[in-house]
């Protein structure tokens, strides 16, 4: 498939719902679950407040926003994709206190009002964007001034680096053989040429203040292996 093509995205994310999570734990040994709660620490939600989980996949991150809002908080996941949301529904189904709603949408172009919600996440997803600035701006948008945003996503790294050489590998001998014994070797493919195009931390800073953001500031993770970028209004 060729990166940044929302339809190959969408399709890929469609057929591999099933097994996500499932391959997802295979694939960091558990250890997204732990980006993701550091992700959340790291922005803080509160109660009350209103969130936003962009391109929510099976919705993991939109239901660990829901519990720390609680009460008076709200939580939306967006994403392209039926077939992982209704995963996440099934979910958000077996804890039906929780203010947490899942709807289809293009991250781009979000059905959200101008500076109407407090905080923003994306797991993965910025580099699936046709257009990633465009996605730092749509998020811009929604939030409220003083609002913050998180994103967390693969590093790209200098080719020529030890950890860079790593990554490689690791997709090709780990996450490309691991998706072809799940039926979905095409699909995960995929991933080093979309790092390819995805701007580096210090690209997605630049971008993310063009887009109008007072502070950016990208760090890596897990090695170097992992980004976090987070934002404030």
């Amino acid at each position: 498939m060729r990166p940044g093509d929302p339809d190959a995205v969408e399709q890929l994310f469609n057929d591999a719902a099933p097994t996500y999570d499932r391959l997802n734990d295979l694939l960091s040994l558990g250890l997204h679950r732990q980006w993701k709660r550091q992700l959340i620490r790291h922005l803080d939600p509160r109660p009350g407040e209103v969130w936003l989980d962009l391109c929510c996949g099976t919705g993991d991150v939109a239901l660990a926003l829901s519990r720390r809002v609680r009460p008076g908080g709200q939580v939306v996941g967006v994403d392209a994709a039926e077939a992982p949301l209704a995963v996440a529904r099934s979910r958000a189904g077996r804890e039906p206190w929780l203010p947490v709603e899942f709807q289809q949408g293009d991250a781009l172009d979000l059905d959200f009002e101008t500076a109407s919600v407090d905080g923003v996440v994306m797991a993965y997803g910025l580099r699936n964007l046709a257009d990633p600035a465009a996605g730092l701006r749509e998020i811009k948008r929604v939030l409220r001034p003083g609002g913050r945003a998180g994103l967390i996503d693969f590093n790209r790294l200098p080719s020529t680096s030890l950890a860079a050489r790593f990554q490689r590998a690791y997709l090709r001998r780990v996450v490309v053989p691991v998706a072809e014994g799940l039926g979905l070797k095409d699909h995960y493919a995929y991933l080093e040429a979309s790092l390819q195009r995805f701007p580096d931390g210090a690209s997605q800073e630049l971008l993310a203040k063009e887009a109008g953001f007072s502070r950016a500031c990208h760090r890596a993770i897990a090695g170097g292996l992992m980004g976090l970028l987070t934002l404030r209004d």
